[in-house]
């Protein structure tokens, strides 16, 4: 155990070493946020308060502060500490609602991540104490509370998270598309397992997850997945050149024949209301439905080959009946 503490700083630095040769780290800088996320990763609390206290101390409690302090509880629940998860959570929700009280919350990007966070952690934290009833309660009360803001997603994420798997899948909308085929209501593919691949045009993780996709439509393609992949307008292309809806979908069109084109030629629903619907604030999001409709796997971020190859080859499975 000793051994591991006294190493558990030079993993710290080899983190952030590893975060600064990521393509196009010599334009970024490394923010306090990515500090105390790559330190609570390592398990070096300390070191995490004690770098926010030192910003606090030069800056003050900037948004960017309170985006960096909730990483804190976030780092606090993965390691399952849900005391002090929560205590965080209660903790940044504060002196976000004390920010709230002069400014919208959508001025900058940092508040919303941080009170966003927030509810998040403490619904997660609730659901781990075996309260995910009261958990779902709160949420939907945030979502009544800040539904229409940029936040709306992370809830609906977290509120999918706790009631989505084993209910009948939200309705896609198809009325825009992308690619040769026209997207079709999810009822068209009845008796087909659906796996939903929601990406986005700027998310290199999604990118990474067309080779598995590729691998499952090719292993069970034959025996009736149907794969879709959902994506929405974000409201800019490239370096984050904001761009009207026409020459936005025109560029993911392109991201799409360039890094896509080994999914061929599947459907591409184009809406923010799917994103919404299925709670996608993390790309990508993987959802997986039954031929009846059903919810089998809801997966905010990258999933691996086998955990999806399982899920699909469960509900492929012919249902067993009983012997008489």
């Amino acid at each position: 155990m000793n051994r591991w503490r006294r190493l558990q700083p030079v993993i710290l630095a080899v983190c952030l070493c590893a975060a600064l040769l990521l393509p196009g780290a010599a334009q970024q800088k490394v923010t306090i946020g990515m500090y105390v996320q790559l330190a609570t990763q390592a398990g070096e609390f300390a070191a995490a308060e004690n770098a926010l206290a030192q910003y606090r101390k030069a800056l003050g409690e900037t948004p960017e502060y309170l985006d960096a302090l909730a990483w804190l509880g976030r780092g606090e629940l993965t390691h399952h500490n849900y005391d002090a998860a929560d205590k965080n959570a209660a903790e940044v929700r504060s002196r976000c609602l004390a920010e709230l009280a002069h400014r919208p919350l959508d001025q900058e990007g940092h508040l919303p991540l941080a009170l966003g966070a927030s509810i998040e952690v403490h619904a997660q934290v609730l659901a781990a104490q075996g309260r995910r009833d009261e958990a779902v309660v709160f949420l939907r009360g945030e979502m009544t509370r800040w539904g229409g803001t940029s936040i709306r997603q992370r809830i609906q994420k977290n509120i999918n998270l706790l009631t989505l798997e084993g209910k009948p899948a939200p309705m896609l909308d198809i009325s825009q598309g992308i690619g040769s085929r026209k997207p079709l209501p999810l009822s068209a593919h009845r008796g087909h397992p659906v796996l939903l691949f929601l990406w986005a045009h700027w998310c290199p993780d999604c990118k990474a997850e067309v080779d598995i996709v590729r691998k499952l439509m090719d292993k069970y393609g034959p025996r009736g997945l149907v794969v879709i992949a959902p994506t929405q307008h974000y409201g800019y292309i490239a370096g984050g050149e904001p761009a009207s809806p026409a020459v936005e979908t025109k560029y993911i069109e392109a991201v799409y024949a360039k890094y896509y084109s080994g999914l061929g030629q599947v459907e591409i629903p184009l809406s923010e209301a799917n994103f919404t619907r299925f709670g996608v604030s993390t790309t990508p999001t993987m959802v997986l439905v039954d031929g009846r409709g059903i919810v089998r796997l809801y997966n905010p971020g990258a999933a691996s080959y086998q955990l999806l190859a399982s899920k699909i080859e469960s509900v492929l499975k012919p249902a067993t009946r009983g012997i008489r």
